[in-house]
This record gives structure tokens, sequence and C-alpha cells, in this order.
């Protein structure tokens, strides 16, 4: 353990003059007992790092953790609060809270990209990195508090102030799969035409055109083919939506 602290505070970048150690407490509003977690929380893979039996020391074990954690947590709360709630509500209203668009939003408004060791810049990550730090630093809490301590920071930071069950109800966190769920109960036969559109720009794009019944109902265009279709299926969604609010 003695050497995984010295790499880690060796390569810790926001840990001169004690500045990790006091904006992880303002994160946290806690004082941490073993800051190695949080460490190991914010270390990213590119830094190539192992301990003593060359186990790889970084964030994604700890995403699981977290993962687990939150999934938990939230269950726990929607049972309680919403008793007439089957199986099936209960599992979508989990997915709506720990989307990843949502996770990417909590980590975002704790600023945590701050605090990541990493050979890469910051800026070349994408979008998901901002969830994946939130689920390891759920994560480290559990391992350094244990299941009190996480759940009471689930709700001060997750569950308390974004966590409104009827405005949950009617949010969508993926009209694709609104979109199919539309078409297999209607019949109607749909397909994505997905192909590769660089274009002028620097990024490969995909462009998407949606078909319903041999129809093109929507276009989009992204930067990878699965936002290309979420994109394509939210346009769809909203050209179609009074047949589609009625149905579902």
């Amino acid at each position: 353990m003695k050497f995984i602290r010295n790499i880690l505070k060796k390569n810790s970048r926001s840990d001169e003059g004690g500045n990790f150690f006091i904006q992880l407490q303002k994160i946290l509003e806690f004082q941490p007992k073993h800051i190695n977690f949080y460490k190991k929380a914010f270390t990213h893979r590119s830094m190539n790092i192992r301990d003593d039996d060359g186990i790889a020391i970084n964030y994604e074990r700890l995403e699981f953790v977290g993962d687990a954690m939150l999934s938990a947590v939230i269950a726990t709360h929607l049972f309680k609060e919403v008793p007439q709630g089957d199986e099936g509500y209960l599992t979508k209203m989990r997915s709506k809270i720990v989307s990843r668009e949502h996770l990417n939003e909590l980590g975002k408004e704790l600023n945590l990209i701050d605090l990541v060791v990493s050979r890469i810049p910051t800026d070349n990550f994408g979008n998901n990195i901002h969830g994946n730090l939130f689920e390891a630093l759920v994560g480290a809490i559990f391992l350094d508090k244990g299941y009190a301590a996480c759940e009471k920071f689930i709700f001060k930071r997750v569950i308390t102030p974004h966590v409104d069950i009827e405005k949950l109800e009617g949010k969508v966190i993926s009209y694709k799969s609104l979109l199919i769920e539309w078409c297999q109960k209607e019949k109607k036969n749909f397909s994505y035409n997905v192909y590769e559109d660089t274009g002028n720009d620097q990024l490969k794009h995909f462009s998407v055109k949606l078909s319903i019944n041999n129809k093109i109902i929507s276009k989009a265009r992204a930067t990878s083919k699965k936002k290309a279709e979420e994109k394509a299926s939210k346009r769809a969604f909203f050209a179609l939506q009074g047949k589609i609010s009625r149905a579902i």
C-alpha cells in the first residue's frame, strides 16, 4: 500500500499543497478516512499505474461499485416512495435517474474532471467521462465510509435535488426505444439507413435516414451511429408525437 500511495501522490497534479484533499472535501462535505480510494477514483487508465500485484490502478473498477450503489439506493427510494409501482415501472424510473445523460450532468455539476490525473488532455475525453467519474466517486465513498455515508451522499447530490417522480414519469431517456416500441405495437415496418458522412469535418460523421413503412420520416447527422440514430428518432418522435402519445 505504501508503493501505491507514493505513486499516486507523485502523479496527482491536484495534490500540490493539499489542493486535492481540499477540493475533495468541498465535494464530499465530510472528511475522508482513506484518501487513496479517492485518488484511484480520479486516476485515468492512461497513467498505466499498477500495484505490487500487477493490478491496474484507475477508476474503472470503482465505477462498477458506484453503479451498484446508485442502483441499490435509488431502487430502495423508489420502492418506498411509489408503493403502487410494479417492477416494470420501478425499473424504468430507476433507468431514467441513472441514465448516462443524467450521470454526466451530475459529474459536470461537481466539476469532477478538474481532479482527473491523466496523460491525455481532458479536452480529448468524451462526454461520458463525467458520469464515469461520478460513479467512481460513489464507489470510493462506499469503500471508505460504508453504506450509510454513501446513501447520504446519493440523497444529497442525486435524489433530493433531481428526483421528481411526476417529472420523471414524462421524461424520455431514449427516443429510439420509444419509437421502436410504437412501431412494433402498431405493426409498422421501420429501418435506420446509416452511412458514413465525413463532409468537410475533421471528425468522422454518420448520417441516418429513418423510414417508417418505406417513407422517410427524419434525417440526422452525428459523430457516431448511435447518436445519429437517437437524433433522427427524436425528430421523428416530435413529427409523430400526437400519434405516438395516443398509442403508448
